[in-house]
C-alpha cells in the first residue's frame, strides 16, 4: 500500500535522481512558468537570416524551445530594420512572454525592447546592443573569436604580413571583432592593412565575393584575409580562387558550419582557419538565458558563449566532414554548460 507521503518521497527520490544523472528534471519539477508544458509563448524577431551560422542559430532555439514545452513565435525581418522594430511590438500584441532580439541595430532596437520591457517582457538580446540593463546580452565573446583567428594568423604568417580586411560597421558582433583587429593592428605594427571593405547586401557572400575581386585585383600582393564573419569568408574565398591566389592568401574568419566545413577541406583551399561557437548551442542558450529570466532568475546581465579555435588541419587530421562531426570529435563545440540551472533540459542529452 504507497501512501500520499510516501508517494511524494518517491517522487522527490526519483527527482533528485535524474539531477544527480544528469537527466532533466519532470515538468513539474521545474519553477513556474515552465511546470505547465505549453503555457508560455515566447518569440524571436531576427534581423538577420541568410546563411548557414542563422539557420542552424534557429534550429537550436527551436531544439531548446521544444525541450521547455513552450510556444515559438519566429520574425524574420530580413535587414528592414523599421520592419524589425514593428515585428518587435507584433510579438507584444501577440501576448508573448518573452521576446529574443536577434541582430538588428541599436537605433531600431533600442526603443522598441523598452517598450517590450514596458509591457512586462521579459527580453533577451544576441549580438545587438539595446543600451538597457534590464535586458541580458548573449554573446558569442566575439573579442575572443576574432583574437583565435588573429592569433592563428600570426602564427602562420609571422608578424608582418599584408592584409585585407572585411567589415561592416554598426552590426554589434562585427564592431567588436573589429575592436580586437584593432587591437592587433597596433601591437603588430608589421601589420599593413591593404583595403577595407564589405557588404550585407544579400546574397552576402556573392555580395562580398565582387568587392573582393577589385580589392585582390588592386593588391596582388595581399597575403592574409580577415573576414570575420563566415558569409564574409565564402566571398573572399570565391575572388581568391578565381584569381589563382589560393596558393599565396590565406583566409582567417570567424564562425562554422558544414558548407564551410567542406569549403576549407578543399585541395588547395585558401581558407586557413576560423574561429566559432556552435550556432545551435549559442541559439539553445539564448533560449535558456529568457527562460532563467521568466522563472525569476537572473543569468546574468552577459551571458557569453566562449569560441573554439578550429584549423584546416584540425579538420583534415580528424577527417570531419560536417558540423555533426565536429561536435562529436571536438566535444567543447557540442555542448556549451552556459545558463543551465539544474532544472533546465538539455536538449543535447542522449
Amino acid at each position: 500500500m504507497i501512501t500520499r507521503r510516501t508517494f511524494s518521497k518517491l517522487g522527490l527520490a526519483l527527482a533528485a535522481g535524474s539531477a544527480l544523472l544528469g537527466m532533466p528534471a519532470l515538468a513539474q519539477d521545474r519553477p513556474a512558468p515552465f511546470d505547465k508544458p505549453g503555457d508560455v509563448k515566447i518569440a524571436l524577431v531576427r534581423y538577420l537570416s541568410t546563411g548557414d551560422f542563422f539557420q542552424a542559430y534557429l534550429a537550436g532555439v527551436e531544439s531548446q524551445a521544444k525541450a521547455l514545452g513552450v510556444q515559438l513565435q519566429v520574425f524574420d525581418s530580413r535587414q528592414d530594420a523599421a520592419l524589425q522594430a514593428d515585428m518587435v511590438d507584433q510579438a507584444i500584441a501577440l501576448g508573448v512572454q518573452g521576446i529574443i532580439i536577434q541582430h538588428g541595430l541599436t537605433e531600431s532596437m533600442k526603443e522598441a525592447a523598452q517598450r517590450a520591457v514596458d509591457a512586462g517582457i521579459k527580453v533577451v538580446a544576441f549580438d545587438v546592443n539595446v543600451e538597457n540593463d534590464k535586458i541580458p546580452q548573449i554573446e558569442q565573446s566575439d573579442r575572443d573569436l576574432a583574437r583565435l583567428a588573429l592569433e592563428q594568423a600570426i602564427k602562420d604568417n609571422g608578424e608582418s604580413w599584408k592584409a585585407g580586411y572585411v567589415y561592416v560597421a554598426g552590426i554589434a558582433p562585427l564592431d567588436r571583432r573589429n575592436e580586437t583587429w584593432v587591437e592587433f593592428k597596433k601591437k603588430y605594427p608589421g601589420i599593413n592593412e591593404a583595403a577595407m571593405f564589405g557588404t550585407l547586401d544579400n546574397p552576402i557572400a556573392n555580395s562580398v565575393a565582387n568587392q573582393a575581386r577589385s580589392v585582390v585585383s588592386a593588391n596582388p600582393d595581399i597575403t592574409v584575409m580577415f573576414a570575420p564573419y563566415d558569409e564574409f569568408a565564402k566571398g573572399v574565398k570565391i575572388a581568391v580562387d578565381e584569381a589563382g591566389l589560393s596558393s599565396s592568401v590565406k583566409i582567417y574568419s570567424a564562425d562554422i558550419s558544414t558548407a564551410d566545413i567542406s569549403a576549407m577541406r578543399e585541395a588547395g583551399s585558401a581558407w586557413a582557419a576560423t574561429a566559432a561557437t556552435n550556432p545551435a548551442v549559442v541559439g539553445q542558450v539564448s533560449v535558456r538565458a529568457l527562460a532563467q529570466l521568466l522563472a525569476g532568475e537572473d543569468p546574468g546581465k552577459s551571458v557569453i558563449v566562449p569560441p573554439t579555435l578550429i584549423t584546416q588541419k584540425d579538420l583534415n587530421d580528424n577527417d570531419i566532414k560536417n558540423m555533426e562531426e565536429l561536435s562529436a570529435k571536438l566535444p567543447q563545440f557540442a555542448h556549451a554548460d552556459v545558463a543551465m540551472p539544474a532544472w533546465m533540459p538539455n536538449p543535447n542529452a542522449k
